[in-house]
């Protein structure tokens, strides 16, 4: 098959959401305004949350929530190691020190048990994240955040959509943390939103977040530095015609994703995505897949080499939190986290989005069992 590009992302846009975008273009308020009001309350009715504010990325709005709930230099936050570096940064930015544990095996989600290990008396929040859509495990999560009176935030930058024990993703956090950039369902260029039901802290969010011009000469606002990180009514039109139309999205990245299960079934080497039994609903931020105990980090990143060469633009999902850089000065080394680690290794992402044909479905995947192959790995059955 010859084929131009597969990205792994490729926004499902149609002319309504362009005719949003050109009514801004043409009128005369491009800035945070009335539009962003209008995503903002949607969004809060969306998910039966009292709160939306919306910012200018995932990270952002994390930053700020944490602020907002007044964790700060001093305090430990549980997260996963297990996540986009992006977000898990804005605890080292809000001045707080992350302190990781590891995940489920299958879901890739925070592990309820071994983020209790890691809880000392510093700890004040535990974030954990909804990993590729899949949530987590929000009812063993509450009961251990109050059993040691912690705050728990949950990072939804990669699920909008799913669904847990009945409720939707963003219904389960003290502060739920949405991103709206690529390659998500709901993609509005850059932007996130923080809901909540605290009253104080939707109105810390938004004094943290930015000032108002009518509020310039306010003593009482001056008292907190903002970051004026707004979204711009530009971005909030076309996030606000998605969200009209989100269910048809999600069924539409639905059709695909049964594509790929059905390809997927058929080799024996890479495990399709885990769905756990508490889960009602998953929809996919990438859709990744786990490669075989036989193959190797080295492996994987070959396969990945393999496919781009076929222009089908895959990735590594996902490097551990705690082998970064940036997280080496807190001790942190290889070994540390035994299944992020393993599951890191072995995690493919490969393209995912609404247009997507069958064709191309099996496609990519007849080109990553010949990638298995052009290694020397075989047929690698996942355990």
């Amino acid at each position: 098959m010859k084929t131009t590009l597969l990205p792994l992302n490729d926004p499902d846009l149609v002319q309504s959401d362009l005719e949003a975008v050109i009514e801004i273009l043409q009128g005369q308020r491009l800035s945070q305004g009335e539009v962003v009001e209008g995503f903002e309350e949607e969004f809060a009715r969306y998910l039966g949350r009292k709160h939306a504010v919306a910012v200018s990325s995932g990270a952002i709005g994390l930053l700020l929530a944490l602020r907002a709930l007044g964790l700060g230099p001093g305090d430990e936050v549980v997260a996963s190691a297990y996540s986009f570096r992006e977000t898990a940064h804005a605890i080292t930015l809000a001045g707080a020190k992350p302190v990781f544990a590891d995940i489920d095996y299958w879901a890739g989600t925070l592990d309820p048990e071994k983020a209790r290990k890691a809880i000392t008396d510093k700890s004040r929040a535990i974030v954990a994240a909804n990993a590729n859509g899949h949530p987590a495990p929000w009812e063993a999560l509450h009961a251990l955040a109050k059993e040691h009176n912690l705050t728990l935030i949950e990072d939804s930058t990669e699920a909008i959509g799913s669904v847990y024990k009945g409720k939707l993703v963003g219904c389960f956090g003290d502060c739920s943390v949405f991103d709206f950039s690529q390659p998500g369902a709901l993609i509005c260029g850059e932007g996130g939103m923080v809901v909540t039901d605290n009253d104080d802290a939707a109105a810390m969010l938004r004094r943290l977040r930015s000032r108002k011009i009518e509020e310039r000469s306010s003593v009482v606002l001056g008292a907190w530095a903002p970051l004026q990180a707004t979204l711009s009514d530009i971005s909030a039109a076309l996030g606000l015609a998605q969200l009209r139309r989100l269910e048809l999205l999600l069924a539409r990245r639905k059709r695909v994703e049964r594509w790929f299960l059905e390809y997927v079934r058929s080799f024996e080497g890479i495990k399709d995505p885990y769905i756990a039994p508490d889960v009602d609903q998953v929809h996919w931020f990438l859709y990744v897949v786990h490669l075989g105990t036989r193959f190797s980090r080295s492996t994987r990143d070959a396969i990945v080499d393999d496919l781009r060469q076929e222009k089908i633009e895959a990735a590594a999902y996902s490097t551990p939190l705690h082998l970064q850089r940036h997280y080496f000065d807190l001790g942190y080394r290889r070994g540390d986290f035994f299944v992020t680690e393993k599951v890191a290794d072995r995690a493919v992402a490969l393209p995912f989005h609404a247009h997507l044909t069958e064709e191309q479905v099996a496609f990519i995947v007849g080109t990553m069992k010949d990638a298995s192959i052009n290694v020397g790995a075989g047929a690698a059955i996942y355990l």
